[in-house]
């Protein structure tokens, strides 16, 4: 093996690492859409669950990726724990099927049909079709097809290459005397979790040990061994995601550690048994891919229906590893591990952003009740819930920041980019909760009152105000259009009503009824409530923008106002309904 053939190698493993990730991202991505109500629905008996988790892991090339989402799952509060044991003993069956797809590389037949299975002979048209679906299709979702076709032909080529470069060691004496060493399983099982661990991925780890395979000198009985820690090995992943995560999550994260440990640790000793009383034959020969990819998944079967009927006592052990604390843990609002899943990390951010849209109307809702009377307990709650939207608006931002970097669809893109508008419409609001607060907290102070007249008027302003809040809020809880379009008509009625407001109080100056001092608390209460109003016509304008394909949210707004007839009938309907009474003369 000289200079050239290690180069080929260290390029090989870098295609091969490079196209399973590639791949596997895309999978998610195409995926993402049912994974959530996948994994909802079908993991509640035990059965089902590990029958999810082998499927949802065949289709997304990696039981590390599984794991780490089911972590973040548990951390968030979608799955329990319990049912996330059965899906990571079916993720341990569903990650050996890449196993036997880069078996296919060692097929040798004279037979024309036969060859067409080997991926030479097809990936290079698996390429073709991929960069054409990559480069010229606008569709995400067609992108991503050509970006698994592509990433599968990449770690194809990279499995050709690995196996190309190292088939000279197989005349090499250090390479022979290594191998030897291996048939420790001790050893084994230490050099199959380091290397799976280094490279976080078993399917990975399971490929090189597949391409060297084609030296001749790995032995069934150093391969199984090996395959055996990298089970082991593969629980780094979770383990490192589990970091900071709630009580539970680490507990899922430790109940793929102990499942892998534990079905290690008992065939372990089951292989050494058979070794030291009979040895088997097969254990001398020479293994093949096939026969790495079979003893793989014969191996992770065996784990699995070792310990399926011990899911309940690995709930226990791994509940008294990390035992429940005094005081109950606050539920994480976002988890970063669930952007390993976009689309459920985004439907994760809708429920906090629900959560904040209705924490600034309820903000907004109580100081219009101060504006009648204000308590130290009133003015606390609204306080309380404009400093819980600031930290909405920070922690939903930066999340959906990150989440738009990644490879996400048309939809969800879309879908992220109205949240980030939205949620910064809910922090103004409850801004203004604040505002209002403050006025009505100085009218007191400073003993001022407004008239009877005035009154009347701000309770018809804050009515509509109270409707428009309820109308933007069930536009965006439900995608509610029809509430959405009622917005705009509302919002118009809400800006003439504080022109007219505006008026009135300078009639009433002029007659002396009102004082200056009422005047420049007045005119903040009327600007606040008015701006509020602008803020729903936002919220409303951004759930049409996005239910029509677009983000030009003026635009939308310019359309419901040419929207003639109708517009201009819903406009009559809430200004005969918020009427002002004729002022007195």
């Amino acid at each position: 093996m000289d200079l050239f053939d290690i180069l080929t190698l260290a390029g090989g493993l870098s295609l091969f690492l490079f196209g399973m990730s590639i791949m596997g991202q895309a999978l998610e991505r195409r995926a993402g859409d049912q994974l959530r109500s996948i994994l909802g629905r079908f993991t509640s008996g035990r059965v089902s669950g590990l029958l999810t988790g082998l499927g949802v892991t065949a289709v997304i090339q990696s039981s590390s990726a599984a794991t780490v989402m089911v972590v973040g799952f548990v951390n968030s509060g979608l799955m329990s724990l319990r049912q996330a044991i059965n899906v990571i003993m079916g993720a341990n069956i569903g990650t050996t099927v890449t196993a036997w797809i880069l078996s296919l590389t060692g097929i040798d037949s004279g037979s024309v049909l036969i060859q067409l299975l080997k991926p030479s002979s097809f990936t290079p048209v698996l390429g073709m079709a991929g960069i054409i679906l990559y480069l010229f299709c606008r569709s995400a979702k067609k992108k991503d097809t050509g970006t698994i076709l592509l990433g599968f032909t990449t770690l194809m080529f990279g499995m050709e290459s690995m196996s190309g470069a190292v088939s000279g060691l197989r005349d090499v004496p250090s390479f022979q005397q290594l191998f030897i060493l291996f048939k420790n399983p001790i050893l084994g099982v230490l050099a199959g979790a380091a290397l799976t661990a280094l490279i976080q991925s078993s399917s990975a780890s399971v490929g090189i040990l597949q391409a060297l395979a084609v030296t001749g000198q790995v032995s069934y009985g150093a391969a199984i061994p090996i395959i055996m820690g990298q089970n082991i090995g593969t629980c780094a992943t979770a383990m490192l995601s589990s970091v900071g995560a709630n009580k539970n999550a680490k507990r899922a994260a430790l109940v793929h550690l102990s499942f892998n440990v534990i079905g290690s640790a008992v065939w372990l000793a089951v292989f050494c048994g058979l070794r030291a009383i009979f040895p088997p034959a097969f254990l001398e020969v020479p293994a093949t891919r096939v026969g790495i990819a079979a003893a793989h998944t014969v191996f992770n079967i065996l784990c699995t229906l070792l310990m399926l009927p011990l899911s309940g006592f690995l709930e226990r052990l791994v509940n008294g590893l990390i035992p429940d604390a005094q005081q109950p843990e606050a539920r994480p609002e976002l988890d970063e591990r669930l952007l390993a899943a976009p689309h459920i990390a985004l439907e994760r951010c809708l429920e906090v952003a629900s959560d904040m849209g209705k924490t600034a109307v309820s903000a907004l809702g109580e100081s219009l009740a101060a504006l009648r009377g204000c308590t130290p307990e009133l003015a606390a709650s609204i306080r309380t819930r404009e400093e819980k939207t600031d930290r909405y608006e920070d922690i939903l931002g930066s999340y959906l920041v990150k989440l738009s970097a990644r490879q996400i669809g048309e939809r969800d893109s879309m879908e992220a980019a109205k949240l980030l508008k939205i949620i910064g419409d809910f922090e103004r609001i409850a801004d203004h909760a604040v505002n209002l607060l403050e006025s009505a907290e100085e009218l007191g102070e400073k003993g001022l009152r407004l008239t009877g007249a005035a009154l009347a008027e701000l309770d018809v302003l804050c009515a509509a105000v109270t409707e428009i809040l309820e109308l933007s809020l069930t536009a965006f809880l439900e995608n509610d259009l029809e509430a959405a379009a009622l917005v705009e008509p509302l919002e118009q009625v809400i800006d003439q009503l504080k022109e007219q407001l505006r008026t009135r109080h300078i009639l009433r100056l002029q007659q002396g009824v009102c004082t200056i001092g009422t005047g420049f608390a007045w005119s903040d209460l009327l600007t606040d409530l008015e701006r509020t109003a602008d803020h729903c016509s936002n919220i409303a304008g951004s759930v049409i923008d996005a239910a029509g394909g677009g983000m030009d949210l003026h635009r939308s707004l310019r359309e419901l106002r040419s929207d003639g007839a109708e517009f201009s009938a819903r406009f009559r309907r809430y200004g005969e309904k918020y009427a002002l009474k004729p002022m007195p003369h």
